[in-house]
Protein backbone atom coordinates (compact mmCIF):
# COMPACT_ATOMS: atom_id res chain seq x y z
CA UNK A 1 0.00 0.00 0.00
CA UNK A 2 1.37 3.66 -1.01
CA UNK A 3 1.35 6.53 1.35
CA UNK A 4 0.38 9.07 -1.15
CA UNK A 5 0.03 12.11 0.07
CA UNK A 6 -0.15 15.48 -0.55
CA UNK A 7 2.75 17.41 -0.95
CA UNK A 8 4.00 19.23 1.77
CA UNK A 9 4.74 22.97 0.94
CA UNK A 10 7.98 22.54 -1.26
CA UNK A 11 8.40 26.31 -1.36
CA UNK A 12 8.77 26.85 2.37
CA UNK A 13 12.16 28.07 4.10
CA UNK A 14 13.08 28.30 -0.10
CA UNK A 15 15.13 31.54 -0.52
CA UNK A 16 14.94 30.06 -4.46
CA UNK A 17 10.82 30.27 -4.28
CA UNK A 18 10.86 32.99 -7.05
CA UNK A 19 12.55 30.69 -8.91
CA UNK A 20 10.99 28.84 -11.64
CA UNK A 21 12.50 25.59 -11.23
CA UNK A 22 11.39 26.05 -6.69
CA UNK A 23 9.08 23.05 -7.31
CA UNK A 24 12.27 21.05 -8.79
CA UNK A 25 14.58 22.12 -6.39
CA UNK A 26 12.42 21.76 -3.33
CA UNK A 27 11.97 18.16 -4.32
CA UNK A 28 15.45 17.37 -5.16
CA UNK A 29 16.83 18.71 -1.74
CA UNK A 30 14.02 16.28 -0.38
CA UNK A 31 15.87 13.40 -2.72
CA UNK A 32 19.32 14.54 -1.28
CA UNK A 33 17.52 14.64 2.53
CA UNK A 34 16.10 10.51 1.80
CA UNK A 35 19.64 9.75 0.75
CA UNK A 36 21.51 10.97 4.34
CA UNK A 37 19.40 7.77 5.57
CA UNK A 38 21.11 5.37 3.63
CA UNK A 39 23.28 2.96 5.62
CA UNK A 40 27.10 3.66 4.67
CA UNK A 41 28.55 1.30 1.92
CA UNK A 42 32.14 1.16 0.60
CA UNK A 43 31.09 -0.22 -2.53
CA UNK A 44 27.57 1.47 -3.40
CA UNK A 45 26.38 5.41 -3.24
CA UNK A 46 23.85 6.87 -1.07
CA UNK A 47 21.33 7.84 -2.75
CA UNK A 48 17.49 9.65 -2.42
CA UNK A 49 14.02 9.39 -4.82
CA UNK A 50 11.28 11.00 -5.02
CA UNK A 51 8.26 10.01 -7.20
CA UNK A 52 6.18 12.84 -7.77
CA UNK A 53 2.65 12.93 -9.68
CA UNK A 54 1.90 15.61 -12.42
CA UNK A 55 -0.38 17.29 -9.74
CA UNK A 56 2.38 17.58 -7.42
CA UNK A 57 1.75 15.12 -4.74
CA UNK A 58 4.50 12.98 -3.80
CA UNK A 59 3.75 8.90 -4.85
CA UNK A 60 6.64 7.52 -3.06
CA UNK A 61 10.19 7.91 -1.47
CA UNK A 62 13.23 5.61 -1.16
CA UNK A 63 16.63 5.38 -0.66
CA UNK A 64 19.44 3.46 -1.36
CA UNK A 65 19.65 -0.03 0.88
CA UNK A 66 16.31 0.91 2.31
CA UNK A 67 14.95 -2.25 2.87
CA UNK A 68 17.75 -4.90 1.83
CA UNK A 69 21.59 -4.11 1.56
CA UNK A 70 21.25 -4.11 -2.81
CA UNK A 71 18.14 -1.48 -3.02
CA UNK A 72 18.89 1.82 -5.40
CA UNK A 73 17.05 4.62 -4.43
CA UNK A 74 14.21 4.85 -7.48
CA UNK A 75 14.12 1.03 -6.89
CA UNK A 76 13.35 1.23 -3.46
CA UNK A 77 10.51 4.19 -4.39
CA UNK A 78 9.02 2.54 -7.62
CA UNK A 79 8.64 -0.61 -5.73
CA UNK A 80 6.01 1.38 -3.15
CA UNK A 81 3.90 1.61 -6.08
CA UNK A 82 1.84 -1.05 -7.89
CA UNK A 83 3.24 -2.47 -10.89
CA UNK A 84 1.41 -0.38 -14.11
CA UNK A 85 0.45 2.57 -11.56
CA UNK A 86 -1.06 5.06 -14.45
CA UNK A 87 -0.22 8.00 -12.30
CA UNK A 88 4.08 7.29 -13.21
CA UNK A 89 2.94 8.04 -17.02
CA UNK A 90 2.93 11.38 -16.05
CA UNK A 91 5.32 11.95 -12.69
CA UNK A 92 8.92 12.89 -12.66
CA UNK A 93 11.03 11.40 -10.60
CA UNK A 94 13.63 13.24 -8.60
CA UNK A 95 17.04 11.35 -7.61
CA UNK A 96 19.97 12.88 -5.77
CA UNK A 97 22.06 11.02 -8.43
CA UNK A 98 21.68 9.82 -12.16
CA UNK A 99 19.68 6.20 -12.19
CA UNK A 100 22.01 4.00 -13.13
CA UNK A 101 22.78 2.14 -16.39
CA UNK A 102 24.44 -1.12 -15.08
CA UNK A 103 24.76 -3.06 -12.27
CA UNK A 104 26.32 -5.38 -10.64
CA UNK A 105 23.68 -6.75 -7.74
CA UNK A 106 20.18 -7.01 -9.77
CA UNK A 107 19.98 -7.84 -13.75
CA UNK A 108 17.46 -4.02 -14.19
CA UNK A 109 19.32 -0.87 -13.69
CA UNK A 110 17.79 1.45 -12.54
CA UNK A 111 16.55 3.80 -16.11
CA UNK A 112 15.58 0.91 -17.38
CA UNK A 113 13.16 0.72 -14.20
CA UNK A 114 12.14 3.95 -15.15
CA UNK A 115 11.71 3.68 -18.70
CA UNK A 116 9.77 0.37 -18.37
CA UNK A 117 7.34 2.66 -15.71
CA UNK A 118 6.20 5.13 -18.09
CA UNK A 119 8.16 7.99 -16.24
CA UNK A 120 8.52 10.94 -18.50
CA UNK A 121 10.97 13.00 -16.87
CA UNK A 122 13.84 12.84 -14.48
CA UNK A 123 15.39 15.35 -12.40
CA UNK A 124 18.75 14.16 -10.90
CA UNK A 125 21.74 16.24 -9.08
CA UNK A 126 24.62 14.83 -9.68
CA UNK A 127 25.83 12.42 -13.29
CA UNK A 128 27.39 9.43 -11.75
CA UNK A 129 31.07 9.04 -11.43
CA UNK A 130 32.69 6.24 -12.34
CA UNK A 131 33.73 5.57 -8.63
CA UNK A 132 31.92 1.96 -9.65
CA UNK A 133 31.52 1.28 -13.49
CA UNK A 134 34.15 2.25 -16.28
CA UNK A 135 31.35 3.86 -18.21
CA UNK A 136 27.92 5.32 -16.63
CA UNK A 137 24.99 4.94 -19.11
CA UNK A 138 22.03 6.05 -17.33
CA UNK A 139 21.28 8.91 -18.26
CA UNK A 140 22.32 8.03 -22.11
CA UNK A 141 19.61 5.24 -21.25
CA UNK A 142 16.85 7.46 -20.53
CA UNK A 143 17.48 10.02 -22.86
CA UNK A 144 17.33 7.75 -25.72
CA UNK A 145 13.71 6.50 -24.46
CA UNK A 146 12.43 9.89 -24.95
CA UNK A 147 12.68 10.64 -21.17
CA UNK A 148 13.47 14.39 -20.14
CA UNK A 149 16.51 14.72 -17.74
CA UNK A 150 17.10 17.38 -16.25
CA UNK A 151 20.00 18.11 -14.54
CA UNK A 152 20.14 20.47 -10.89
CA UNK A 153 23.81 21.32 -10.75
CA UNK A 154 23.83 23.94 -8.04
CA UNK A 155 22.78 20.48 -5.64
CA UNK A 156 25.88 18.39 -6.89
CA UNK A 157 27.82 19.06 -4.30
CA UNK A 158 24.90 18.60 -1.48
CA UNK A 159 24.71 14.97 -2.91
CA UNK A 160 28.17 14.35 -3.26
CA UNK A 161 28.50 15.64 0.22
CA UNK A 162 26.40 12.57 1.41
CA UNK A 163 29.02 10.16 -0.32
CA UNK A 164 31.91 11.71 1.16
CA UNK A 165 33.06 8.69 2.60
CA UNK A 166 33.64 6.61 -0.57
CA UNK A 167 36.62 9.12 -1.28
CA UNK A 168 37.61 9.83 2.27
Amino acid sequence: MTDARPAADPHADDPHADDPRADDLAFLRRAVELSRRCPPSETAFSVGAVVVAADGTVLAEGFSREADGHDHAEEAALGKLPAGDPRLRGATVYSSLEPCGQRASRPVPCAELLIAAGVPRVVVAWREPSTFVAETRGAARLEAAGVELVELPELAEEARAVNAHLWG
